[in-house]
């Protein structure tokens, strides 16, 4: 066994799962760059077979929904949605009902991470003018973002790196993938209505937000974009990332949307790490190492490619190492028929158990801090927890049905 090589791997996967280490300044991505520099380095890729191992597929396709996003986000459509959400005279709980709905079905069309950082501020704001505690909105918004994205294949990056690397169909998988996160959104919501009984008023003063200015024309060509590229992922068999990278293309091609702001939206952090870790669990499978760690596991009577297994083993480790790394570390033992839907509601659905178990909720809790909220551990873990418990209970339920009926 290379032992050179599993160091590597052990401690890219320690950064995953501490996401910094102690005394330096290095990030998840950072330490994921890091491996792959040292794969190389160490001769064990040679240059060539690195940049051979990124699936340029995937991240096509990523690159290309977010500058989509991108020109929804600089249109002003996020902001002007979430304030006149916000502003609706409705109670408390019917406002969180239309929060967990308007998140869930953004983000199964737009990256959730992309939905949570653009929403968070402004519903935030509307909820301090509302004289309203914004906590349970925002736990809403990141629970809701997350459950909503395992809807499509679309919705996440952990669903992008599936469907890309599986070839799944994407109405097909729709049609595996809807009715359990449809549920889990109804169990978002019930969850945080009855955690947050008695706790619905505050009187925090409104938040200092930067909005974009609404323009129309520029969101109209975002949802043109979008509808268009949902429609031939339907009906066609073009390839999603070439779908994704003309539209972002075209919609690049403006006379008023500088091409600089738009890649600035781009969330170039994220296609690092996914370049990083492509290179560095390629190094892993190319030298034999991987398959000898999964002979290990086997001999201790677990099969990873086996459904429960496999369900098991994602919900695992999507919480000790995000679900990002954990889906590429378990994508080598995706043979079932149903191990698309397997990995991507378990390890979507998984991720509200923790802060730190998806981006998504990082990126609403440091929203949150930014504007002077709080949201503590132990405020996500009462919602997290049982909606995780119950999210992954009904994706279980309903990936036994499906099995069954193959």
């Amino acid at each position: 066994m290379d032992v050179m090589l599993l160091l590597i791997f052990a401690v890219v996967y320690a950064g995953m799962l501490l996401g910094e280490f102690p005394g330096m300044a290095l990030d998840r991505t950072g330490v994921a760059l890091l491996g792959a520099i040292a794969v190389v380095a160490t001769g064990r890729l040679s240059p060539h077979d690195a940049w051979q191992a990124i699936d340029v597929s995937t991240i096509g396709l990523l690159f290309g929904l977010m500058v989509v996003s991108a020109q929804l986000r600089l249109g002003g459509f996020y902001s002007r949605f979430t304030a006149r959400l916000a502003a609706l005279d409705v109670s408390p709980p019917f406002l969180l009902l239309l929060v967990v709905i308007s998140a869930g079905v953004l983000s199964a069309l737009l990256c959730n991470d992309i939905i949570c950082l653009a929403m968070a501020p402004v519903l935030a704001d509307g909820c301090a003018r509302r004289k309203l505690n914004p906590v349970p909105f925002l736990l809403a918004l990141a629970a809701a973002a997350n459950v909503g994205s395992a809807a499509t294949l679309i919705g996440n990056p952990q669903n992008m790196l599936i469907g890309q690397m599986l070839q799944l169909s994407f109405a097909r998988y729709l049609w595996q993938a809807l009715p359990p996160s449809l549920v889990g959104l109804v169990c978002v919501w019930l969850v945080i209505v009855i955690s947050a009984r008695g706790k619905w008023q505050s009187e925090l003063p409104p938040p200092a937000t930067v909005r974009h200015p609404f323009k129309i024309w520029q969101t109209a060509k975002g949802f043109m974009a979008l509808g268009i590229l949902i429609a031939a992922f339907l009906a066609t068999n073009i390839p999603r990332e070439i779908l994704a990278l003309s539209a972002a293309g075209l919609l690049l091609t403006s006379r008023r949307m500088a091409t600089r702001e738009m890649l600035e939206q781009v969330d170039w952090h994220l296609l690092v790490l996914f370049a990083g870790l492509f290179v560095v669990n390629h190094a892993m499978t190319a030298s034999g190492v991987l398959d000898s760690i999964l002979g290990l596991v086997r001999a201790t009577g677990i099969e990873p490619a086996q459904p429960a297994w496999l369900f098991a083993l994602s919900v695992s480790l999507s919480n000790l190492v995000s679900n990002v790394p954990a889906t590429m570390l378990l994508l080598p033992v995706a043979k079932h028929a149903l191990a698309g839907p397997i990995l991507a509601l378990s390890s979507t659905f998984a991720g509200n158990l923790l802060v730190v178990g998806s981006i998504a909720n990082i990126i609403v809790v440091d929203q949150a801090r930014e504007l002077g909220i709080r949201i503590s551990w132990s405020d996500h873990a009462k919602v997290g927890i049982p909606i995780t418990l119950l999210t992954l209970a009904v994706a279980g339920g309903w990936l036994a049905f499906l099995a069954g009926a193959i």
